[in-house]
């Protein structure tokens, strides 16, 4: 009997030793490694929606990048430095020559407002001044760099005024036979007059006031041009064209291709 109560308790006590190890939490050991779940495989669609995302992300991080690479622009320093340059030039005009002050003023002004937005020439400048009389040299083209001025003869309509007189009536409506009136950019293209083969450039309206003079009758609008004429050097009238002398063609038609032409009745 004691044999087999020793026995026993040998065997209590062995089982006991054995939980008590299962049981021992040791520090030293390493944490064992944790089960990472994979993720479920992606749908069709689902795919289709990453990569959508993915290609706008980029499109954005790329407009961003370009953003930030574009200079400065120095628009607003070119855009000073001409508007003191042709301050300067309307001083030099001004003194130098009779033309009208109001015209002269309100002429620089449309040329410096709408220099890029009308395409307008970069040299050259017109005015024609109908409140001095046909007779004298009231088409003054000036140079807007050098400030030097050009004058020549130019007519006026039949309805305006009379022969080598000034214009007391201006009219940019069709079939009135008056001068127009506003301020107008001449074409680049010269051609010939149908009925007498005068040499003429185009003329077309920048202001709501004239914008169908220019334009064929068959649009609605009114034919008006820059012509040669011989009557002009009696100081005979047009029917409401700008029309010149045929000897001062070159002179006039090679300075006021894409030109400003400010046509002034005294408005």
């Amino acid at each position: 009997m004691k044999q087999i109560i020793f026995m026993l308790a040998i065997a209590l006590l062995s089982s006991s030793s054995l939980l008590a190890k299962e049981s021992y939490f040791n520090p030293y050991e390493p944490e064992p490694p944790k089960v990472i779940k994979k993720p479920s495989k992606l749908s069709i669609k689902e795919k289709k929606r990453v990569k959508t995302v993915k290609k706008k992300s980029t499109k954005v991080t790329k407009v961003k990048k370009w953003v930030k690479k574009v200079p400065k622009r120095k628009s607003v320093k070119v855009n000073r430095r001409l508007s003191l340059k042709l301050d300067e030039i309307y001083k030099k005009v001004l003194k130098k020559t009779d033309i009208n002050r109001g015209a002269l003023k309100k002429a620089f002004s449309f040329y410096k407002k709408n220099r890029s937005k009308k395409a307008l020439s970069s040299k050259y400048l017109a005015i024609a001044d109908y409140t001095k009389s046909a007779r004298s040299k009231r088409l003054y083209i000036i140079n807007l760099r050098n400030g030097t001025v050009h004058k020549h003869k130019v007519a006026h309509g039949k309805r305006s005024g009379s022969v080598g007189g000034k214009v007391r009536r201006s009219s940019n409506r069709r079939s009135t036979n008056m001068t127009p009136y506003g301020f107008f950019k001449v074409g680049s293209r010269e051609g010939r007059t149908k009925k007498k083969g005068h040499r003429y450039l185009s003329v077309k309206g920048l202001e709501r006031s004239n914008r169908k003079v220019g334009h064929p009758s068959r649009w609605g609008g009114r034919d008006v041009v820059m012509h040669t004429a011989k009557y002009v050097n009696s100081g005979g009238r047009s029917h409401g064209c700008f029309a010149i002398r045929p000897q001062d063609r070159y002179r006039v038609f090679s300075k006021l291709k894409k030109a400003l032409l400010y046509s002034y009745t005294g408005r």
